[in-house]
Parts: structure tokens; C-alpha cells; sequence
């Protein structure tokens, strides 16, 4: 189906399209797929710095993380897509024979998923994080929004594709997928995940500028996700699935997030009460630093001062000054 016509009737019976899956530059097959989670990453990036100081980092904390939060979050997403896939006769071909080794390697050929790239991202920050364990929870909820905007875009790669798309079904955003022996109409669930995870963006954006502790945003798209993923795997037809069961392992994965995620939210706000006071970013308004975004305040004056009291101390004119002032309070007196 990778070269099949695409259309929605919802858009009119004329409209259809076949975008191609890569382009050629300098005798390179450049595949549209990474080009489109490139963009995705670039822009979650770009987010996280500028919103970094709102949650008490810094730039150099970002790129600290990404250094190895993002290979990890690739090796952790073909692992777990390898570990999982199962062919049609419900046999895993990569571990039939050690001569498979490079069909395992092989993430430019496709095959990744995204729990897998969620548990890498984390072990990332985790590890980039364990000198700075203060900061750990505050790099949690940024990178979590991160990964909604990362998700939102790169889904787009399975539309180029013609993949992660759901059951056949006659519903009236139905996606039609043509090629010479016929039409197919099919649920577009990567357009069902990409909207689930803007919309979790758009919420968590606005939440997030009022959260109450640290890792709150964390566990808030864990649970979105999880709930969201939950439903969408139910629809599709290319899952991974848990050994020779049919349980549906991100199906299942989702729905343990989503639970784990409402649990532990819920034990933090009725036992523990959490200060946002003690959050990173207050914390460090308390301390007395600047405020991001704002400039210092001009200390001249305030070191001007500090000068000239040395000046008259070491030339011992603070010493005529105090002996003046102590003889004007006797007359007085």
C-alpha cells in the first residue's frame, strides 16, 4: 500500500492524492518519514528552550538531556518494535538466526514504537539527570510536552507512508487507500493519535503554567496518552502483540499508564497536598534570583554608595563625621 492513492470522501469524491515517500537529493533517497520526525524533533526542542526557565532550567540542561535522551529514545524504539513484531504467520523473524543481526540494526527501514522511544526518552533523563536530581521531575513535565509535539507532527509520517492506519470501516472521515485492484476505506487512526495529542498538547500548555509540583505534567500525559492509546490500538490492524496471546502490548501498556498515572495523581492531592512553593522554578524565585525573561536590576547606584563608605573609612572622614555628629548631640543635649 506504500504507493497506493489516498483519498477522504468527506473532502468530495474528487479529491485524492499520492505523495511520495522520499525524495532524491545528491543520489540520496531522502524518506519523507524522517524528514517529518525531524521536524517534529526540531520543534519540540525549540519549545523545551523556550520554555525551559518557567520550569527552573536552563538551555544547557536541555541539551545536556537530549545528548542522551535521544539515542536512547531511538534504540529503546526499535527494541521494543523487534522484541514484539510478530509476521502474519505469528512468528518473529528477527531472532530466527544470528544473520538477522542487521535486519535488527536496520531503523532506516522503519519499524519503531513510540512506547519504546517514551521509556528511552525517560531513561535518558534519568541518566542526564543524576547529578542534578533536583532538576529531574521539572525535565520530566518539559520533555513530556515535548513528546506531544513530537507525536503530533510525526504521525504525519505514517500518513506519507500508508501505515498505522486502522480497521475498514464506513464511517463519514473514513480513509480511502486505491490501487489498481480496488478501494479500501479505512479508520485514518494516524489522524485520530495526532489530534489526540495536540489537543493533550494544547491542555497541558495551559495546565502546565499552573501546576502544583513538580512531575504533575508527567504523569498528566501519561495518562492522556495512555487513555487515547488505549482506544486508537483497538482500531488498528498492524499492533504489536504480547507473545502468542492477542493482547495487545501498547493497548496494554496504555491502559497501565493511564491507571498508574490517576492513582498516583490522586494519592498526591488528597494525602500529600502538594506547595508549589517547593516546585524548581519557585524555588528558585524564593532564593531571591532573577526572574526569566526580566533583566537584573541596575546596582550602580547601590555600588557607588559601597564605594565611597570604603573610601571615607580608610581616609578617616567616617571618623571626623561620627566625632561631628556625636558633638552636635551633647550641645544639643
Amino acid at each position: 500500500m506504500s504507493e497506493a492513492t489516498i483519498s477522504f470522501p468527506i473532502l468530495g469524491e474528487s479529491f485524492s492524492m499520492s505523495p511520495p515517500t522520499y525524495f532524491t537529493l545528491f543520489g540520496w533517497h531522502i524518506h519523507w518519514y524522517g524528514v517529518i520526525i525531524a521536524v517534529g524533533f526540531v520543534l519540540a526542542v525549540l519549545y523545551a528552550v523556550k520554555r525551559s526557565r518557567q520550569f527552573g532550567l536552563s538551555e544547557d540542561d536541555i541539551i545536556d538531556m537530549l545528548i542522551l535522551a535521544v539515542p536512547l529514545a531511538v534504540i529503546c524504539a526499535r527494541l521494543y518494535y523487534v522484541v514484539f513484531y510478530r509476521d502474519a504467520g505469528g512468528e518473529n523473524p528477527y531472532f530466527d538466526g544470528l544473520h538477522d543481526l542487521k535486519d535488527i540494526i536496520s531503523v532506516w527501514e522503519g519499524g519503531l514504537a513510540i512506547y519504546g522511544g517514551v521509556i528511552g526518552g525517560v531513561l535518558g533523563v534519568l541518566i542526564s539527570m543524576s547529578r542534578r536530581r533536583h532538576k529531574t521531575k521539572a525535565m520530566m513535565d518539559l520533555g513530556s510536552l515535548g513528546m506531544l509535539i513530537g507525536q503530533a507532527v510525526g504521525r504525519w509520517g505514517n500518513f506519507i507512508n500508508r501505515e498505522a492506519y486502522g480497521a475498514e470501516t464506513t464511517a463519514p472521515w473514513r480513509m480511502g487507500l486505491s490501487n489498481q485492484w480496488g478501494t479500501w476505506y479505512y479508520h485514518p487512526t494516524f489522524l485520530y493519535e495526532s489530534l489526540w495529542n495536540l489537543l493533550g498538547l494544547l491542555l497541558l500548555h495551559l495546565y502546565s503554567k499552573k501546576r502544583k509540583f513538580d512531575g504533575q505534567i508527567f504523569l498528566m500525559y501519561l495518562g492522556w496518552y495512555g487513555l487515547g492509546r488505549t482506544f486508537i490500538e483497538g482500531l488498528r490492524t498492524d499492533s504489536l502483540y504480547l507473545g502468542g496471546t492477542g493482547l495487545r502490548v501498547s493497548q496494554l501498556v496504555g491502559l497501565v499508564t493511564f491507571a498508574a498515572a490517576a492513582v498516583i495523581l490522586l494519592y498526591v492531592f488528597l494525602f500529600r497536598r502538594p506547595d508549589p512553593d517547593d516546585m524548581l522554578a519557585n524555588r528558585g524565585k524564593a532564593a531571591g534570583e532573577t526572574p526569566a525573561g526580566k533583566p537584573p536590576e541596575d546596582d550602580g547606584d547601590k555600588s557607588a554608595e559601597e564605594l565611597n563608605a570604603a573610601y571615607r573609612s580608610l581616609t578617616g572622614e567616617e571618623n571626623i563625621e561620627r566625632t561631628e555628629r556625636s558633638g552636635e548631640g551633647e550641645e544639643n543635649g
